[in-house]
């Protein structure tokens, strides 16, 4: 897509929002902000050579918020022609005269929005992939799978790409929009026979093509993880270290997320609420949030309601350093928003993070087991049984166990138990990091949590 198409693109987005605020302002809006999403995806999925999917679709969306008083209304659309826009202002002003008055709603004032945002965070990969490209994709990755001794059977691979373009614009001044991309490529395979087969899988996700892991080597991945698997066992119930690869480590970031989210904290009910300031984990622990990491799956210049955002070290040191916050909930908190803001033409915003990881460690993942006489090594993790009110943790696992610190055999069909607090306590990180996901880990050691055979 050529820069002068983008910019048009771009422009035509805005003039649109613009139109569709004035029309809600004439029809008696107090404020009112628009949203319009469009994108553009190819997909492909085979499954032993066969050809399952091969698909192309386009789509658009436009969302529209008015506020009269404190009451907002919300809604959207995928058709832009004059008649449509005007029966959306006027169905969006006859839902706002009905609702309830809440009073934390409201769009930002002038003096919050931002006014200047990163152009150069390399979000788009302008360059669409042909349907063949996407095929051979899939084909070198589910080859490469089934060559490995031991895989039986595929439960398919698939190849992706997708473009999208999201703009903003509010009544406040706010107007802004950027554009992203992302490629895929993933497979999953069964190795065994019987009563005794395992599956595994890989993928590999990125803004730019030139930035996927190689396909045959996902591939490879895969065959390789599903045989390993082989021949797993159920262990005894104990209280031991337990280990979590990155892949499945990650999740604990999401589960601190959940707990530091400000709807959560303004309703009580999250097991962090009162730890703002405070030391949640060791002090070799950071974690940071980033929204203008360069290429990031999760990146966007500024949030979803017109607000400047930045890096931010969310735990710094190991101290918890702020809750995530879009407007509404840093208002019933008495606090400023964070910049956290995130939407889709359907919806109100509510707070969510961007690009997040846990900065790494200092020692590699062979030193961080090369202790444990006895412990669980987890590759996968199965149920929600995570209490955020409690912080109580208890989910199903499989993985390998570790004897005498080394991988010893597959373990399956385990539970692992504890709950949040004490586990952020007891983290320690393996220097084994990569960005690869939008939300990342290295490997992560927790010690004395209880484990169990399912």
């Amino acid at each position: 897509m050529a820069d002068q198409q983008v910019s048009d693109a771009a422009a035509n987005a805005i003039d649109l929002l613009h139109d569709l605020i004035a029309r809600a302002r004439r029809a008696g809006a107090d404020a009112a902000d628009a949203v319009f999403a469009e994108g553009v995806s190819l997909s492909h999925a085979r499954r032993l050579g066969k050809t399952e999917k091969l698909e192309r679709s386009e789509g658009q969306d436009i969302g529209l918020r008015v506020f009269v008083g404190r009451r907002q209304a919300i809604v959207s659309s995928s058709d832009r022609a004059p008649k449509a826009l005007a029966d959306l202002v006027e169905h969006a002003m006859a839902m706002v005269r009905a609702v309830p008055e809440d009073e934390f709603c409201g769009i930002a004032d002038p003096d919050e929005i931002a006014r200047d945002w990163p152009r150069d965070l390399d979000m788009l990969d302008a360059e669409e992939p042909g349907a063949e490209l996407l095929i051979e994709r899939a084909r070198a990755c589910e080859e490469a799978a089934l060559s490995v001794a031991g895989v039986t059977n595929s439960e398919g691979a698939e190849a992706g790409w997708g473009a999208s373009r999201v703009a903003l614009a509010a009544s406040n001044g706010f107007a802004g929009t950027y554009a992203g991309s992302q490629h895929g490529v993933s497979v999953s395979v069964i190795a065994g026979s019987g009563t005794a087969m395992e599956r595994d899988y890989d993928y590999s996700s990125a803004v730019y093509a030139s930035d996927l892991r190689d396909p045959a080597e996902i591939g490879r991945s895969a065959g390789e993880r599903a045989v390993k698997r082989l021949g797993a066992r159920k262990m005894p119930t104990m209280r031991c270290p337990v280990v979590f690869e990155p892949r499945v480590a990650k999740s604990l970031l999401s589960h601190l997320l959940g707990a530091i989210a400000g709807p959560s904290i303004a309703r009580g009910t999250s097991f962090l609420k009162d730890r703002l300031g405070q030391r949640i984990f060791p002090e070799a622990i950071t974690i940071i949030d980033d929204p203008h990491r360069p290429r990031g799956l999760r990146s966007k210049p500024f949030d979803g309601e017109g607000i400047a955002n930045r890096r931010r070290a969310i735990v710094d040191r190991g101290v918890l350093t702020t809750w995530l916050l879009d407007l509404r909930s840093a208002r019933q908190l008495g606090l400023t928003t964070t910049g956290h803001a995130a939407r889709g033409t359907a919806s109100p915003p509510g707070p969510a993070a961007t690009n997040l990881w846990l900065e790494p460690g200092t020692v590699g993942r062979d030193a961080l087991i090369a202790d444990i006489e006895s412990g669980l090594y987890v590759t996968e993790l199965m149920g929600m049984g995570v209490n955020g009110v409690t912080g109580d943790y208890s989910r199903g696992a499989a993985g390998f166990w570790i004897e005498k610190g080394a991988l010893a055999f597959p373990v399956s069909e385990m539970t692992v138990a504890g709950n949040l607090k004490d586990m952020f306590a007891r983290l320690v990180a393996a220097d084994d990091l990569q960005l690869r996901d939008g939300i990342d880990a290295p490997t992560l050691r927790i010690d004395d949590l209880t484990v169990a055979g399912a």
